[in-house]
């Protein structure tokens, strides 16, 4: 019965530790950031690996969210009373507003995320970390400051070719499935009726939110990492968990503030 006690109790200590040292370690990121003109070419590099190489499983994720959202819009509107232009409306809004930033975002946790916490992890481990300590090097600012910066600037970037993908699959699926008896200027013409330009930006500050979010918690576990090979592993796994979490928190959190 104690040891049944004890275990919620270590589990709340643990989580405070945690976010203590998460604190700590960005304010200290925070305070290097007078350093960045010396390492703008690292964040150049971190914006080409997180942002331009994750351009195709972005598209590719987010062009069959809008297919989906086509294909169930038609199904659940079986009344003849409801316009078929609603269709278009539908995913537009449910693109721009949460399929494309949560559900890219998702997916860049298992691909940015688990990266980073790889990388950082095996220079802690074996030690890379500390010479870099040793020649005066400060590893905040050489190694998690770049990719913190780059995620910010590119996550937006990444979620509005996501939504143009989101569009235009919804609008293939309608072509292509002969169930749904929408034309394309009935789809564009719904889906400009209903459009708003503040749902877009909603998205796009969800996708700084997150990107800040995945990289500096990557950052983080990375960091922090102990235990060699088997340590690296445990911690990439918390990486995404952890990252999966802020990211279904804060989409409530922003959604409530903004809408």
């Amino acid at each position: 019965m104690q040891r049944i006690v004890l275990l919620p109790l270590n589990l709340i200590i643990e989580f405070f530790e945690g976010l203590g040292r998460y604190t700590v370690l960005m304010a200290k990121m925070f305070r290097s950031i007078g350093s960045l003109r010396s390492i703008y070419k690292r964040t150049l590099e971190q914006m080409v690996i997180i942002g331009a190489n994750s351009i195709p499983i972005v598209t590719l994720t987010s062009f069959f969210s809008g297919m989906v959202t086509s294909v169930q819009s038609a199904y659940q509107i079986t009344s003849s009373l409801i316009p078929p232009e609603t269709i278009g409306s539908i995913v537009g809004e449910t693109i721009l507003l949460e399929l494309a930033p949560v559900i890219s975002a998702l997916v860049l946790t298992g691909r940015v995320g688990a990266t980073i916490t790889a990388e950082i992890g095996t220079m802690r481990v074996t030690e890379q970390i500390d010479a870099l300590e040793s020649l005066s090097f400060d590893p905040v600012s050489f190694l998690i400051l770049p990719r913190v910066i780059a995620g910010s600037i590119m996550f937006p970037i990444l979620i509005v070719i996501a939504d143009y993908c989101g569009v235009i699959g919804g609008w293939t699926s309608v072509i292509i499935d002969p169930d749904i008896n929408v034309t394309t200027y009935q789809f564009f013409d719904g889906f400009k009726q209903w459009f708003k330009v503040w749902s877009a930006w909603v998205g796009i500050i969800k996708a700084l939110f997150f990107g800040f979010a995945i990289t500096s918690i990557a950052c983080y576990h990375g960091y922090f990492t102990d235990g060699g090979a088997a340590g690296v592993g445990k911690a990439t796994t918390m990486s995404v968990v952890s990252s999966c979490m802020a990211v279904v928190f804060l989409d409530y959190f922003l959604s409530s503030m903004l809408l």
